[in-house]
């Protein structure tokens, strides 16, 4: 059965509270490698940002950064987190489902390990695409299906839905008609703080907005 947007709040809220950043406070691997494609004052978007890590580090290189995140406490740990690193980062609480999201007004969507079920995730996918204007780009790092075996094998990290992970295929379909600049699988040793370690099953996409 789906979770509403309070009941997936309480449970994000709890996973944040505690005091260490439960993902780390260090940027995704594959976001940080796609520096650069990035230019100083481009404006981005960060759907379902956690603690910040991610949107902050889009900020110390320079770019305008707005995120978003169900968690309330999540929220206040991004704040916390560009403060200590001297940037600015409009950091919003809100549901990514429900969120007015405005079109054309983004050069750069980051969807890091946002997992929603198949018509969530069509919707959002195709939101964040009218959020960018021609030429932006969209990156994605998300779990497939093989992370269920990873966990079995000590990873730590993703749904233990298989219902909620992501293939080539989804997002082949789900980009159809936009240039794809990049999109496979990949194994990933992840250590982004206490949830996200180990050999891992991800799958990657760069999508550039025609």
């Amino acid at each position: 059965m789906n979770e509403t947007a309070s009941e997936r709040a309480a449970m994000w809220d709890a996973r944040y509270e505690p005091a260490p950043y439960a993902y780390g406070e260090a940027a995704n691997a594959f976001l940080v490698a796609q520096a650069p494609r990035l230019e100083r004052g481009m404006r981005a978007l960060v759907p379902g940002d956690g603690e910040g890590r991610n949107g902050v580090w889009l900020a110390e290189q320079g770019l305008v950064v707005d995120t978003l995140d169900l968690s309330a406490q999540g929220v206040a740990k991004a704040r916390r987190l560009a403060a200590v690193r001297g940037v600015s980062l409009n950091a919003a609480q809100a549901d990514a489902l429900a969120w007015a999201w405005p079109r054309e007004a983004y050069d750069v969507v980051a969807l890091i390990y946002l997992h929603l079920a198949a018509d969530e995730r069509r919707f959002i996918h195709g939101r964040a695409l009218a959020a960018l204007r021609p030429g932006g780009l969209l990156i994605l790092e998300a779990f497939r299906p093989e992370q269920l075996a990873a966990h079995a094998a000590g990873a730590r990290g993703g749904p233990r839905e298989a219902r909620l992970l992501y293939t080539v295929a989804d997002l082949a379909a789900d980009f159809a008609g936009q240039e794809i600049v990049e999109l496979a699988e990949a194994s990933a040793v992840l250590d982004e703080g206490a949830l996200h370690v180990g050999a891992s099953a991800v799958v990657r996409a760069v999508v550039r907005k025609v």
